[in-house]
C-alpha cells in the first residue's frame, strides 16, 4: 500500500513551524528569524506555533501534552500545506502516545519536514496513518542553498508529480553546519571534502523500493512498538522497502548495537536494500562505523551503501519517506531516483 503524497505546495499556501522536541533558545532565535522570513520571500505565508521560541532554554520546547495538541492540530488543518520543526531535539518520542494517528489516517496529508529527532514522529505518521513524510533539511537549515546535485526540500514539496533524480554530493562539510550563531544570515555551505558513497562490499548495485527509515538513535526505541512496526509495514507493500538509516552522535560500539537490535526486530526481513548515511558520530577503540555497519548487516544478501548524503554531515539530500526509489550506485555514477507522480 503506497503511502499518500501531500498536494504540491503553491506560493500562498501557509507553512506551520513548531518544535515537537527541542524549541530555539534566544541566542538562536535570529537565525529562526532569517530562516522564517527566507519562507516569506519565497511567496509562502508562515505560521508560528506557540511550542516554537523557549526562553526556558530547556530541552523541549514546553510540556508533552502542549507540544503533541499543537503538532496536532496544524497536522489536521485544512489551511495548513507544510509543517516544519526548526530542528530535531532529544526527547520527542514522548509526545506520540499523545497523537491521534487514526484520525491522522483519515485525513488528507500536508508535508511533514524534518530530520534527526523530528523522524520519531515522521517514522509512525508513515507507517501508520499512510502520510509519506519528508526527510529533509529542518527550517533552520532551510536558508542554506542546496550542493550541486542535490535538491532544496522545497523542490521536492513543489514538485507537481513525476520523477526527481538527485546525484551524489562530491564534497561535504567536513563539521555539521556552517555557524549561523556568528552569521544568522549564512546560507551557504562550506563543502571542501571530497566524498563519495561506496557499497559495504563494492562494486555496483541498482534497487528500488519504498523508503522507510530515519535517525538510529530516536527510531530505534521504536522498534517492537506499534509507533516502530516496519516488518508489518513491509509485509504490506508491494514491493520490499529501501531503509534508510544514519547515526547522530553514537560511538560505532552503539551503532552495532542499535543495527543488531532493529535486526532481530525484523526490520531487514524483508528489504531491497540499505542506505546508511554520512555521519559525524565518533569511531570506537577498535571498531570504526563503517566496521559498525559490516558487522550488524554485512551478511545481508542486499545492498547497503555507505556515506548516502542525508544525516548530521551536510549536505542533505531531501527524501520523501513512504515513497518508491531507485537507487544507482556504480561507475556511472550515484544517483536516487523518486517518482512523485499522484493517482
Amino acid at each position: 500500500m503506497p503511502a499518500r503524497l501531500p498536494a504540491p505546495l503553491r506560493p500562498g499556501d501557509t507553512i506551520a513551524v513548531t518544535a515537537p522536541s527541542s524549541g530555539v533558545s534566544p541566542a538562536l532565535q535570529p537565525r529562526l528569524d532569517v530562516a522564517i522570513a527566507d519562507l516569506r520571500r519565497r511567496g509562502y505565508e508562515v505560521l508560528e506555533g506557540v511550542c516554537l521560541r523557549d526562553d526556558r532554554d530547556h530541552h523541549v520546547s514546553a510540556s508533552r501534552e502542549a507540544r503533541a495538541d499543537e503538532l496536532m492540530a496544524l497536522l489536521v488543518d485544512p489551511d495548513v500545506a507544510a509543517v516544519i520543526p526548526p530542528w530535531g531535539g532529544e526527547t520527542g518520542i514522548d509526545v506520540l502516545r499523545h497523537l491521534d494517528l487514526d484520525l491522522l489516517a483519515e485525513c488528507d496529508p500536508c508535508w511533514y519536514v524534518g530530520f534527526s529527532d523530528t523522524t520519531t514522529t515522521m517514522l509512525p505518521l508513515t507507517l501508520r496513518s499512510g502520510w509519506a513524510t519528508l526527510h529533509g533539511l529542518n527550517l533552520m537549515d532551510s536558508p542554506y542553498a542546496p550542493a550541486p546535485g542535490l535538491l532544496h526540500w522545497l523542490d521536492v514539496a513543489t514538485s507537481e508529480g513525476g520523477e526527481l533524480t538527485q546525484t551524489a554530493a562530491t564534497h561535504r562539510r567536513a563539521g555539521g553546519w556552517d555557524d549561523y550563531v556568528a552569521d544568522p544570515g549564512v546560507d551557504e555551505l562550506t563543502l571542501a571534502e571530497p566524498t563519495r558513497w561506496s557499497l559495504l562490499d563494492g562494486g555496483t548495485a541498482s534497487f528500488a523500493g519504498p523508503l522507510i527509515g530515519g535517525c538510529l538513535e530516536v527510531v530505534s526505541p521504536l522498534s517492537g512498538s506499534p509507533y516502530g512496526d516496519v516488518p508489518g509495514w513491509a509485509r504490506q507493500q508491494d514491493r520490499p522497502p529501501v531503509l534508510l538509516l544514519e547515526a547522530a552522535e553514537g560511538n560505532a560500539f552503539e551503532t552495532a548495537r542499535v543495527l543488531h537490535g532493529l535486526r532481530l526486530s525484523g526490520w531487514f526481513d524483508r528489504c531491497a536494500g540499505v542506505l546508511v548515511g554520512r555521519t559525524p558520530a565518533p569511531d570506537a577503540p577498535s571498531l570504526t562505523q563503517h566496521e559498525a555497519v559490516r558487522d550488524a548487516l554485512g551478511d545481508l544478501d542486499v545492498p547497503v551503501v555507505l556515506d548516502v548524503d542525508f544525516g548530521h554531515q551536510q549536505p542533505m539530500m531531501p527524501l520523501v519517506l513512504g515513497a518508491e526509489a531507485r537507487v544507482e550506485v556504480g561507475p556511472q555514477g550515484q544517483r536516487i531516483t523518486q517518482d512523485l507522480r499522484r493517482p
